[in-house]
């Protein structure tokens, strides 16, 4: 049997930047406090705690002085840096470049057209800390859509303009993009509606990547954590391509798998899912393979 790692899978730009940017502060200190978790993954927040990462929520950030807080790639709101002016904190920003451009895009947008009745639309996970970063570009006056449920809310007698979370699906961004055009064509508004495309393509193009991956394997393993949206995401995408795709948050779960029939195994995972992480999933595998074939 071979196992293969997918070489697309892992960190994309922005987590690899925010983590080289926490490991370095923490070689010449012992303590970096980060502002949520610095990347959508247990198993790697825990490693970064055990050298000194100290995860916090925005009402301790609020408490703290005259210390050193990191921002994760996700980005973060206007207030979060105000506070850091009022209290002494200085800030290691490893917010993702493709973030900051749409984050200035949208204050831009919004402090141009706010006296006119425009709506700004953010198809995005409503909580999520990227949607939140956004919103507080906006003082909070836009719309999140987490689903084409959603757009009966919009008003289609309003001009509106719509953004993306980041990391969302190309394909259902698209399918948002032609149902809210068809409500405002059917009221005649159609000059109304405006859309940017903010989709990060290094993480749009994984979709592609790993369908063509899923399907190329007997048995695909899934390495990501549930809480990871990008990662629930692409396992459905080599669900769909590969009916034997497993998705693994810990190594535990490969002693439930029946490797018996499967001549090749991809490994994968998600843009949070790290690659020391997707190696020690691939070792397992082989030692379970190993005790299976000596059984």
């Amino acid at each position: 049997m071979t196992i293969q790692i997918d070489a697309h899978s892992g960190f994309c730009f922005g987590v690899i930047h925010a983590i080289q940017a926490a490991e370095h502060y923490l070689q010449a200190h012992r303590t970096l406090y980060c502002l949520g978790d610095i990347v959508h993954n247990n198993e790697e927040v825990n490693r970064l705690t055990a050298i000194g990462l100290r995860v916090i929520t925005r009402q301790q950030f609020e408490q703290l002085y005259d210390t050193t807080v990191l921002i994760r790639a996700h980005g973060e709101p206007p207030a979060t840096y105000l506070t850091a002016r009022q209290n002494n904190i200085t800030l290691i920003d490893a917010t993702c470049p493709v973030v900051l451009k749409l984050q200035q895009h949208i204050f831009d947008f919004h402090h141009a057209k706010k006296n006119n009745n425009q709506q700004i639309l953010i198809f995005g996970k409503k909580g999520h800390a990227e949607v939140v970063g956004l919103m507080g570009q906006i003082d909070g006056q836009g719309m999140v859509i987490s689903s084409e449920d959603e757009i009966d809310h919009i008003d289609y007698q309003k001009p509106a303009m719509l953004y993306s979370q980041t990391t969302q699906s190309l394909e259902a961004y698209y399918h948002l993009i032609s149902a809210i055009k068809e409500r405002y064509e059917a009221c005649g508004n159609e000059h109304l509606f405006q859309y940017a495309d903010t989709i990060c393509r290094k993480v749009a193009n994984r979709a592609t990547q790993i369908a063509e991956f899923a399907s190329q394997h007997d048995t695909i393993l899934f390495v990501s954590d549930p809480k990871s949206s990008n990662g629930m995401y692409l396992f459905n995408t080599c669900q769909r391509h590969n009916a034997r795709s497993f998705f693994i948050s810990h190594l535990e779960q490969l002693q439930e798998i029946d490797f018996s029939q499967s001549q090749s195994v991809g490994i994968c995972g998600a843009t949070s899912t790290p690659m020391w992480l997707m190696e020690e999933c691939a070792r397992h595998c082989q030692q379970t393979v190993h005790n299976i074939n000596n059984l």
